[in-house]
């Protein structure tokens, strides 16, 4: 490997469960007085759980890998994985329980919006105080300054306390002032999801541009797999807190992908999921029956499902809204049925869903009931988030046997084949 920039061998975080101390001596004082007279604490909130007194969660166990000069890595994984606690631990915010990290350079990180900024100095004052902790001479700051500024696109705002900037001037500034500062590793943690699609491109831009022409070490976190695709040359995938995979980034993603696609089933019960919030809840889904055995359809035919719902009166104008997202997260489309009439009580409803265009991949549904109103538009009655989890399996690409779709290149949809014609019918 190049030099390496980053080390990390048998790194393990340990956290202790619970509120650990209190915030005052007169707190600690009080949690004393009712250990000895064998009482509650008094100052435990209500509702929380009593842990044991040891518990503890291991955000990171034995993770072991290492970076070179001017690799651009991505760590992936599901929520409560380990993925900020790793880049914590890199930032040197935290200090692991077992294991070792090497740093071969300084670095630069923003792991949340703000992060190093002190919210009653301006714009200018921070961009000083950031190159300052990074070593930097006044001279090295003011000759890039004015690069800073134009990057971060907050010139009429650079000497207004960054409280009152929002959270994408927030983003903006600070990743203009992470990538022009000399450091030469950059840790971004999920940041550039604040910023307008521009900015985004713009930052990306920005970082392939310092790791190939400059060498710098870039550590990024996202769930958001077009821009791990756009950045990375090498991606980590944590699962767990511990190291499932390093190596090629299409192979990465497919594996965090895989962590992600839910358990299916011919029936879904519904009554325990994780429905959307703001619904009114006046008519519920119950279940799903899927009319086949698998999940795996090709793009020229349609999925059967019957919906179970019950409802509390009888409606009208009532129809099924189903939101056709990625595996990966992107929302691709959008199908409505016909409106029909919810009777009170339980009943079924069949419906059949049209997959037609859809290229390989996994996919599922957002579903909601909606209620269709000339007054307020609609109201929106159930919904449930992730739902209806399938597979696209075509045989063949633009009818040709044995060519197959590539989703990475070509996107998610199969588009019909351009059709030959003689003649426009122009002049007639």
């Amino acid at each position: 490997m190049a030099d390496t920039m980053i080390k990390a061998e048998h790194v393990s975080k340990v956290y202790r469960l619970g509120q650990i101390g209190g915030t005052t001596l007169r707190e600690e004082l009080q949690r004393f007085g009712a250990r000895l007279r064998h009482r509650e604490d008094p100052t435990r909130r209500i509702g929380a759980k009593a842990y044991e007194a040891g518990e503890t969660f291991r955000a990171l166990d034995d993770v072991s890998f290492r970076v070179g000069a001017g690799e651009r890595v991505g760590v992936i994984g599901r929520n409560g994985a380990g993925k900020s606690t790793l880049l914590k631990l890199i930032s040197r915010i935290t200090a692991p329980t077992e294991g070792q990290i090497g740093l071969n350079g300084r670095v630069a990180s923003m792991l949340e919006v703000g992060t190093g900024f002190h919210g009653e100095l301006t714009g200018r004052e921070n961009i000083y105080m950031n190159g300052a902790i990074l070593g930097m001479k006044k001279r090295e700051i003011d000759a890039k300054m004015e690069d800073i500024i134009d990057f971060s696109e907050c010139r009429q705002f650079i000497d207004t306390p960054v409280k009152r900037y929002s959270s994408g001037m927030y983003v903006k500034l600070a990743f203009a002032v992470a990538s022009h500062l000399d450091s030469e590793i950059l840790i971004m943690d999920e940041v550039l999801a604040v910023g307008d699609m521009a900015f985004q491109r713009k930052c990306l831009d920005k970082m392939n541009d310092v790791s190939q022409s400059q060498g710098r070490t870039i550590l990024y976190v996202s769930h958001n797999m077009n821009t791990v695709r756009s950045l990375c040359s090498r991606c980590i995938v944590l699962d767990q807190g511990k190291l499932t995979y390093d190596g090629e980034t299409e192979e990465a993603i497919q594996r965090y992908l895989d962590m992600g696609r839910a358990a299916f089933g011919r029936v879904t019960d519904y009554t325990a999921a994780s429905h959307m919030p703001r619904v009114s809840r006046k008519a519920q889904f119950v279940r799903a029956e899927v009319c086949r055995d698998n999940n795996l359809y090709t793009s020229d035919e349609a999925m059967e499902v019957i919906f179970t719902v019950e409802s509390g009166a009888d409606y009208d104008d009532i129809r099924f809204m189903m939101i056709l997202f990625s595996l990966d997260g992107t929302r691709l489309g959008k199908t409505e049925s016909e409106n029909f009439t919810l009777k009170e009580g339980r009943q079924e409803i069949p419906v059949s869903v049209p997959l037609e265009g859809l290229a390989d991949g996994q996919y599922y549904f957002q579903i909601s009931i909606l209620q269709r109103s000339r007054a307020f538009g609609g109201e929106r009655l159930d919904g449930i988030p992730d739902a209806l989890p399938f597979v696209i399996g075509n045989r063949e690409a633009f009818g040709i046997p044995g060519a197959r779709w590539n989703s990475q290149f070509w996107g998610h949809f199969m588009m019909k084949p351009i059709r030959l014609v003689q003649d426009f019918g122009h002049g007639k």
